[in-house]
């Protein structure tokens, strides 16, 4: 993971700001690109886990079907009503798709434990509900952007 911010070096977070913020934020906006070049937004919930953004996708959608014809995705998470309390991430990069699709919820080591805390983060459950509907996509980073308001009145 890269971070490429020149500008506004003052207002990015830390490596364990981030972290944090990631951890505590559900909701991302996933930026796809469609056959024709029109650009698709849409919201999803999401795990980070230190080093990749893990979304769990319908797979009969939009944002789907673009990715799997052009696997490249900005994402941004962000919080905050007023200027001064603004804090914010934008990832990107290509993403890569995890398991069985649909997943179903065959035995998978390397989703063992994304599973476990999205269901807890996400659903408040110990175990994720599979319905054949979803599957995972895993955003590896290759640039990350992040913004916190709040440090601009320290």
């Amino acid at each position: 993971m890269t971070v490429t911010q020149r500008r506004g070096r003052k207002i990015m977070m830390t490596p364990g700001e981030l972290d944090e913020f990631l951890d505590t934020q559900r909701t991302c906006r996933v930026a796809t690109v469609s056959t024709d070049g029109t650009p698709h937004v849409s919201a999803l919930w999401f795990l980070w886990d230190g080093t990749s953004l893990w979304l769990y996708s319908v797979v009969r959608s939009k944002r789907w079907t673009h990715l799997t014809r052009d696997p490249r995705v900005a994402v941004v998470v962000d919080t905050g009503e007023e200027y001064d309390q603004l804090r914010g991430v934008e990832l990107s990069g290509t993403v890569e798709f995890v398991g069985e699709i649909p997943r179903t919820g065959e035995l998978r080591a390397e989703l063992d434990a994304v599973e476990t805390r999205f269901a807890r983060k996400n659903f408040r459950v110990e175990a994720m509900p599979h319905d054949g509907r979803h599957a995972w996509i895993r955003l590896t980073p290759e640039k990350v952007v992040s913004w916190d308001f709040r440090k601009l009145g320290a």
